[in-house]
């Protein structure tokens, strides 16, 4: 029965974009301790999803503590005062449900799935992991294990698996975005016990977290479920997030990188303005210009009509405080580099002098209505938008209103866009090479 509950469980998260109409209406209201909670009900089908968010990511670590935040979304599952060791996954898939978590440069993010009659599950766990979590040395050095096997399979031993790293440690000089969230190994190995517990009392607290709840819920006695559980939490010192500001990149940076892959790879990244800001949404639809889909630009000139390459991919990374606009493309065989560099400098100064078509952009419109329709179908989902959008926005309502602002955005605001971001003295270009190809020392 168990296995059944989690089988309807992961089908039921998946499909309700089918049954999600007009507006997505929602509670939200804070604790005495500073926790913010939002509640969006839809008894249509008998799951919920219990989230936390809490607003520290790898932006909120030191030069030489590094990794810290991606090692807490694991150490925080090792147990607390109350749950032993191994333990909680073991709830929550034999209730039937579903939990992860994951870790990016400006928040962390856990959730259950669960069948509604076990929601309350999703509360205890939750708060424990807020109050009560253990950080003893045998989780510290399990943890230590697990992430060193994660940065082996996804960066040292995936074909270029170290493009983030390889990026953003020369997009920025100052700012913390210079490493990303899997951080040094280095740094966790050199870490001690007490700094990861003070890690934890600074930011795993109420005032610093979101409790994002969406499905089959009545929402008075969610209400009394949640001051139970959260209610009696304490308040935590208010978090600072970094006021650090990037200069300005100062002129190309290129960089030759040699691994263990058979074809070269071109990576491109341009600084681009936090993703509160209003230009955010133009530079989101000129991606789609550039490579959603198989009629999209770059696909048809690269990988179609030229066949310099066998992918390409251009897409913004967005952060909190100012990400990049990364075009990624793989070479065809017998290929070089400059074979596809040249065709997307040329395609971005199109967008750069001409507008776009008018095809183009109700094309680009019905596709971007069409995926943001679509990272609202899940319950889970939902959740987690809500909770996103509160945290860095301050308005969880944009989950509403946020698709009128890309209809907001004009052909001349994409031409503007791509003027004003997508200069040669505004990017980081990285050559992948095979490493047979890397010279003699």
């Amino acid at each position: 029965m168990n296995k059944l509950w989690l089988m309807l469980v992961l089908i039921a998260s998946t499909s309700l974009a089918f049954a999600q109409k007009g507006k997505i209406k929602f509670e939200e209201y804070d604790l005495d301790n500073g926790l913010h909670v939002i509640l969006h009900q839809d008894n249509a089908t008998p799951i919920v999803a219990v989230t936390v968010s809490y607003h520290v990511g790898s932006k909120n670590e030191e030069l030489g503590r590094t990794g810290f935040a991606h090692f807490f979304e694991h150490l925080l599952f090792e147990g607390t005062e109350n749950i032993e060791r191994g333990e909680f996954d073991t709830y929550v898939t034999e209730a039937g449900g579903a939990l992860n978590a994951n870790t990016s440069q400006d928040r962390t993010f856990y959730y259950e799935v669960l069948p509604s009659n076990e929601f309350k599950l999703g509360l205890w766990l939750e708060s424990e992991r807020m109050l009560h979590a253990k950080i003893e040395q045998v989780g510290v050095e399990t943890q230590r294990e697990v992430v060193k096997e994660e940065k082996r399979q996804r960066m040292d031993n995936q074909p270029y698996g170290s493009f983030l790293y390889e990026m953003f440690s020369r997009a920025y000089t100052v700012h913390p975005y210079t490493w990303i969230p899997i951080g040094s190994m280095d740094d966790l190995n050199a870490a001690e016990i007490d700094e990861f517990r003070t890690f934890y009392k600074k930011f795993y607290v109420p005032n610093n977290a979101c409790l994002s709840i969406a499905g089959d819920i009545d929402v008075k006695e969610t209400k009394e479920w949640i001051e139970k559980y959260f209610g009696s939490i304490p308040r935590g010192e208010d978090v600072v997030q970094p006021t650090i500001v990037e200069p300005a990149l100062g002129g190309e940076k290129r960089a030759t990188i040699y691994d263990n892959i058979q074809l070269p790879g071109l990576m491109l990244g341009y600084r681009i303005p936090p993703y509160t800001e209003a230009d955010f949404y133009a530079i989101d639809m000129l991606g789609y210009v550039l490579s959603n889909g198989q009629s999209s630009r770059l696909n048809k000139k690269l990988v179609e009509e030229e066949q310099s390459a066998i992918q390409v991919f251009a897409f913004p990374f967005p952060l909190e405080d100012g990400g990049l606009f990364v075009t990624f493309a793989i070479a065809n065989a017998g290929k070089q580099l400059s074979d596809m560099e040249g065709p997307i400098d040329a395609e971005i100064a199109r967008l750069q002098t001409e507008l776009i078509s008018d095809s183009e952009y109700e094309k680009i419109m019905n596709q971007i209505e069409n995926d943001f329709v679509s990272s609202n179908g899940r319950i889970s989902g939902i959740a987690e938008s809500l909770s996103d959008y509160y945290l860095y926005y301050g308005d969880a309502n944009l989950i509403n209103t946020e698709l009128a602002l890309y209809q907001k955005v004009t052909k001349e605001d994409i031409m503007r866009v791509a003027k004003k971001y997508m200069m040669k003295d505004n990017r980081v270009v990285l050559e992948y090479l095979p490493m047979s190809e890397k010279p003699a020392n």
